[in-house]
């Protein structure tokens, strides 16, 4: 694979280092020949000769001399790719993209509508000529998810977009300093047991220094021993030393300057800040990481992709200081948990921030590029995913999760199409193309392009919550036929459709317009014979979810410990959710949570799918509980999380369907509460036989059964069997999906 880089050469900063350390990092890797071609003699050209990096430079200001050299050097040289770094870079590679015919990357580094501020001839000019550029390449690349985020929001396809990190050197450091030696070296005495903050950021108004005092002077009210020590010097120093003085912290606050041993500054701390206004994704973020320093930052940029809340640091609102100083005053006063959410974050940035990991990122990225360059032009491809998205259940959302990742297994180049209520969110959050669900001229015109179409999981069949949305399905089912398309109902539910206007209905458009249909359950099955259904081929599935895997064992730690909760405790699970006849039983809930403290020493705690929803419902039930001590978590993250967190729990009490899931998947003793057929029939499916209506529901059935699924806690092994089953069948999902793409 032969690679040639384009960019301007005056480069510095974050770019400069990571153009440089990506470089080097490819030049030895075996079947890789980079080449890095600049504009201009510069220390940049120097440092990468020196670092042992092929460099060409072609200076001069006469544009179309120096595309004509480009031009001949990578047609004589059989270059693969063309990856281009900033505005120069960009306009070359927009300008050798056709010329060429070879495919073109670049990487984003900043905000290119930023990039010249105060500059306004420079952003007249350069910044115009590179916006325009960038629409003209083929692929982009963020240096941070935020950065791709960024991209994406403003239109660039999702599907030629990826994402690469700064990465950093992660092997083993020994400082020059101790800690006691480095903070003699900066001038403080402070004692031995102090818990020390730190921060290394130039001080200018971006960095937002003025709340970390703030919040530091919140937090050292309640905790006397907390430090703050800054690194850096900039145009606030002497605003900040006022503040100071002003908030009476002036011994407890160090201002250390500008600092080259980064080592030992990060070393003499316990916990790592960052309070910028805006960011892409810092190093002082990986500097610390690679310390095991919990972080709390504000939840800016790229932040939140590295620093997940409650599990390896905490984040806040960008100039909140009262919150900075609660998470401040929540660290320095548990040693155990700094030490626990600094491990955690140490764990995840040597995994996903190293180096190594940044190499091997950017060959995977060109190893796609090439293998998409290489595929035969076909008239029609991808697919258009439809189902009850966007709208804040974690159960419809996880469902959308696992068929993206089945469509990305049966082709990762697919290009998915997804119709949801918040088509942004679902960008950002997926990856995947997206529009509005009710925007029909786009999504029609999007079906004439397709090959696949997909109703995508769940109960859409059903006219108990809306006739209208089962009107909708229809017609988007029989569009996407008319217009072209392949149709699979995916791992769905059937029912029931009580109209019988709506069973005419939904009959004749599965039997004309649906190609196959994979069902979750029997009772599914079952109704489609009572409606004549015959002609689609009709498979015994399963619901998608179940391929999803849990969080990792430090995430849910996290998630646990935010919460109160010991992540070696032992809980029952409740996942309630309103529906008629729920407040009148709420009170059975709250006995039965009593039960499982009284009898077993299980902690309650409620953990809602739809978190608008299922909150209330479960404030209505705990406002009974006498004697057990219950934790209601307001939300739970993303599928993974919700997974983990059911899968910690001794047992699982539930009226909702995909937390039955969740647990069946992960070997956990099940309790249904039904209120709708589908909850039975999956229980029954996978061999559970503990499940009661609500409306028949008292306390002495809810306790029984309660017990009865106590007794198998100590055997997982009770559901192996069917959860193996579930997973073995849910292949035909996408196993149907990749007959219907095939080529004929």
């Amino acid at each position: 694979m032969k690679v040639i880089h384009l960019i301007s050469g005056g480069d510095s900063g974050g770019a400069k280092t990571h153009v440089h350390t990506l470089l080097q990092g490819l030049t030895h890797t075996p079947g890789v020949e980079v080449t890095l071609v600049c504009f201009m003699e510069s220390p940049f050209t120097k440092e990468a000769q020196a670092l042992g990096i092929p460099t060409l430079v072609l200076p001069g200001k006469n544009l179309l001399r120096t595309f004509s050299r480009l031009k001949d050097l990578i047609r004589s040289g059989g270059y693969d790719l063309i990856h281009c770094h900033g505005a120069r870079g960009n306009l070359m590679g927009a300008l050798l993209r056709r010329a060429t015919a070879l495919p073109v990357v670049t990487t984003v580094h900043s905000d290119y509508r930023l990039d010249y501020m105060g500059r306004p001839i420079s952003r007249l000019t350069y910044g115009t000529i590179n916006t325009i550029a960038l629409r003209h390449l083929d692929y982009r690349i963020g240096v941070s998810d935020a950065m791709a985020d960024l991209l994406i929001s403003r239109g660039f396809d999702t599907d030629r977009i990826f994402t690469i990190y700064n990465g950093l050197d992660f092997t083993p450091r020994t400082p020059a300093l101790p800690r006691r030696a480095y903070l003699e070296s900066v001038g403080v005495d402070w004692e031995d047991d102090c818990v020390i903050a730190g921060i290394a950021a130039r001080l200018n108004p971006v960095k937002d220094i003025p709340t970390l005092i703030r919040g530091f002077a919140r937090a050292h009210a309640l905790q006397p021993k907390l430090r703050l020590l800054i690194a850096g010097d900039g145009e606030q120093a002497d605003e900040l030393r006022r503040l100071v003085r002003e908030l009476n912290v002036e011994r407890e606050v160090c201002f250390a300057g500008w600092v080259s041993d980064t080592d030992s500054f990060y070393n003499a701390l316990d916990i790592n800040t960052l309070t910028s206004l805006s960011e892409t994704f810092p190093y002082a973020l990986t500097e610390g990481a690679r310390m095991g320093l919990p972080t709390v930052a504000s939840r800016v940029g790229g932040v939140p992709y590295l620093i997940d809340h409650g599990v390896n640091g905490f984040l806040f609102t960008a100039g909140d200081a009262e919150a900075l100083g609660k998470y401040l005053s929540t660290l320095a006063a548990d040693a155990t948990l700094r030490q626990h959410m600094g491990e955690r974050l140490y764990q995840k940035a040597k995994r996903e921030y190293s180096l190594e990991s940044t190499v091997k990122r950017q060959l995977t990225i060109y190893e796609t590029i090439l293998r998409r360059q290489a595929r035969p032009a076909s008239g029609r491809s991808g697919a258009l995913v439809c189902g009850a998205y966007g709208k804040g259940n974690a159960g419809d959302d996880a469902i959308l999760e696992a068929i993206v990742t089945e469509l990305r297994q049966v082709d990762p180049d697919l290009p998915v199409w997804v119709l949801s209520r918040r088509p942004k969110d679902t960008r950002l959050k997926y990856r995947v193309n997206s529009i509005y669900t009710f925007a029909f001229p786009k999504f029609l015109a999007r079906m004439r392009k397709t090959k696949l179409y997909i109703n995508g999981g769940g109960s859409l069949m059903q006219d108990v919550t809306s006739h209208r949305s089962l009107w909708f399905y229809l017609f988007t089912i029989s569009a996407a036929k008319i217009l072209g398309n392949k149709v699979l109902m995916y791992g769905c539910g059937i029912g029931p459709i009580h109209s019988q206007a709506n069973r005419r209905r939904a009959a004749r458009v599965l039997e004309h317009r649906v190609d196959a249909i994979t069902l979750r359950d029997t009772h599914s099955r079952a109704e489609l014979e009572e409606m004549g259904v015959t002609k689609p081929e009709i498979l015994q599935s399963a619901d998608p979810t179940v391929i999803l895997p849990p969080a990792s064992d430090e995430a849910i730690d996290g998630l646990l410990e935010s919460n109160g909760l010991d992540p070696r405790g032992k809980y029952i699970g409740f996942a309630l959710r309103p529906w008629p006849g729920f407040e009148s039983k709420a009170p059975i809930f709250a006995r039965a949570a009593d039960y499982a403290w009284e009898k077993y020493g299980l902690t309650p705690v409620f953990i809602p799918i739809e978190s608008r929803l299922d909150v209330e419902a479960a404030r209505k039930a705990a406002v009974h509980i006498q004697s057990a001590p219950f934790a209601i978590l307001s939300e739970t993250g993303g599928s993974s999380h919700t997974i983990g967190l059911f899968a910690r729990m001794q047992v699982v009490v539930s009226m909702r369907l995909h937390a039955l899931i969740f647990s069946a998947s992960q070997g956990v003793p099940l309790v249904g509460v039904v209120y709708d057929p589908k909850i039975s029939s999956f229980l029954s499916y996978i061999g559970q036989d503990l499940y009661t209506d609500l409306g028949d529901l008292t306390e002495e059935t809810l306790c029984a059964q309660i017990d009865q699924a106590c007794a198998r806690m100590g055997d997982r092994e009770f559901l192996a069997e069917g959860v193996k089953r579930l997973r073995g069948v849910e292949q035909r999902n996408c196993e149907t999906a990749r007959r219907l793409l095939a080529e004929p």
